[in-house]
C-alpha cells in the first residue's frame, strides 16, 4: 500500500510551479492587451522609431514570433540618410533583437524600393538586409516615431497613379 501512495503524491515545489504558470499566463496576456505596438517593440531590445506615428492596431503571437502591424495608409518618409516605405499592414516574426520574415517594408536604393527582408539590432547599430545587401544605421536615428503626412521627422509621398480607394 506504500507504493500506491507515492506514485500519487505531487511534491509541493511541482505544486507551486504549476500554480505559478496558471496565474501567471493569464496576467501575460492580459498586459499584451494594454501595450502599444510601439512598447512591444522596446521589449524585444528595438527603438520605437522603427514604426512611424499611426499605428492602428497590431497582432502578436507570443509563443512563435509571428506578428501584423496595421497603419491606415501607405507611409513613406526620409530621415537623415535613408528612405522607408511601410505598407497599410506589415507582417513577419519577432525575437530579442532580430525581426525576419518581413513583409510589407522597403527601403529605397539606388532609385529603387526595395523589400527588408530582415531587421537586426547589432550593438548600437539597426541593420536592414535586402537580400544579400545589407544598410546599417545607428540606433539614434530611430530614437523617436517618424510622421507620416508632413511635420515631424517624416514627409509624406503619394504615387499619384495608385489609388486609395478600398472596396467591400
Amino acid at each position: 500500500m506504500g507504493s500506491d501512495l507515492s506514485q500519487k503524491y505531487i511534491p509541493p515545489m511541482a505544486i507551486l510551479i504549476i500554480l505559478i504558470l496558471i496565474h501567471s499566463t493569464p496576467a501575460t496576456a492580459a498586459s499584451l492587451d494594454d501595450r502599444t505596438a510601439y512598447e512591444v517593440l522596446q521589449d524585444y531590445n528595438f527603438p520605437v522609431g522603427l514604426l512611424p506615428e499611426g499605428v492602428k492596431g497590431y497582432d502578436l503571437n507570443i509563443i512563435t514570433g509571428e506578428f501584423s502591424v496595421y497603419f491606415d495608409y501607405t507611409c513613406s518618409f526620409e530621415h537623415n540618410h535613408f528612405h522607408l516605405k511601410y505598407n497599410p499592414t506589415i507582417k513577419g516574426s519577432i525575437s530579442n533583437g532580430k525581426i525576419f520574415g518581413l513583409n510589407g517594408v522597403y527601403e529605397k536604393r539606388f532609385l529603387l524600393w526595395m523589400e527588408i527582408d530582415q531587421i537586426v539590432r547589432n550593438g548600437d547599430d539597426i541593420v536592414f538586409s535586402v537580400g544579400a545587401l545589407s544598410s546599417a544605421f545607428p540606433v539614434t536615428d530611430f530614437g523617436m516615431s517618424p510622421q507620416c503626412g508632413g511635420g515631424g521627422v517624416g514627409k509624406l509621398r503619394t504615387n499619384p497613379f495608385v489609388s486609395l480607394y478600398r472596396g467591400s
